[in-house]
């Protein structure tokens, strides 16, 4: 299998990881809800660990992979709001939790752009 094969397979168990820890575990992601969102920040954390899971399957299937992968850039996109909330809520946490929480913000960007590269690279196959 090569590298660009493996690639969105990885991104795809990344985003598979982070949907089950939403059900598993969802109460610190309710924490990162925005509040000025409407409902309840549960029913948001499970909306999008639903979302992970569905992208990550469709990344894992070659025939939705474009599309899924443009789906997840935007979706890396929109969850940008709850990182800053997150680190603006753990700014006066210990040193770590403050770390984790200020590295996620930059962190975004090349997860765009790595599902904007599967993206590409799935354009050819489809």
């Amino acid at each position: 299998m090569s590298r660009s094969e493996r690639s969105p397979l990885l991104l795809a168990g990344l985003l598979a990881t982070a949907g089950v820890a939403h059900f598993a575990t969802p109460r610190p992601f309710d924490a990162t809800i925005p509040r000025g969102l409407p409902g309840t920040p549960r029913a948001w954390t499970y909306a999008s660990g639903a979302a992970e899971l569905a992208l990550a399957a469709g990344l894992a299937l070659p025939r939705t992979r474009k599309a899924a992968a443009l789906a997840t850039a935007a979706f890396f996109v929109g969850v940008f709001p709850a990182n800053v909330k997150m680190a603006a809520d753990w700014r006066h946490r210990p040193t770590p939790q403050k770390t984790a929480a200020f590295a996620r913000l930059p962190l975004q960007v090349p997860l765009v752009l790595w599902a904007r590269g599967v993206a590409r690279n799935a354009e050819g196959r489809s």
